[in-house]
């Protein structure tokens, strides 16, 4: 069953990765926001159980290695880790652009944050597409964001 899930997502992010990405190497596809006075790192937490994230220095080497687990199995198809838009926007700077639990909460309540949360809704204007969930522990949003953090140049 797992791997008949795992094929059909295959298929299904391959066709919809031909259908959508711009492939060509201008600067068009960096993503740009909106509202760029929203985009600056802010009390924004998105909606969602986490209120507040504690940040660990330094990095926790075990989570930031399983966060590039989840990166490689659940993201990389869709996301760069360079300013560089593919399906989705390139990851480098989320860190910078916006809080830890928003990212949390993104990453584990998607559904409900691109439904309701102005920044994401922006995003999917932006990218022309709608995240799916990606069904996420608690855990491994952790290991994401630790990995983002890293990928961002923190300690």
């Amino acid at each position: 069953m797992k791997r008949k899930i795992f094929l059909a997502t295959a298929i299904f992010s391959g066709i919809f990765f031909i259908t959508r990405c711009n492939t060509s190497p201008s600067s068009e596809n960096e993503v740009r926001e909106i509202n760029p006075v929203r985009d600056t790192l802010s009390a924004d937490k998105g909606m969602g159980r986490f209120k507040e994230v504690p940040l660990t220095h330094p990095l926790n080497d075990t989570d930031v290695m399983e966060g590039q687990a989840i990166y490689k199995a659940k993201c990389f198809s869709c996301h760069k880790l360079t300013t560089e838009k593919l399906i989705g926007p390139g990851l480098h700077g989320i860190t910078d652009r916006r809080t830890p639990e928003w990212v949390m909460n993104f990453l584990t309540n998607t559904s409900v944050m691109l439904d309701s949360d102005a920044i994401a809704q922006q995003l999917v204007v932006t990218c022309n597409a709608r995240m799916p969930s990606q069904n996420l522990t608690d855990d491994d949003a952790r290991d994401m964001l630790e990995f983002l953090r890293k990928n961002d140049g923190k300690n």
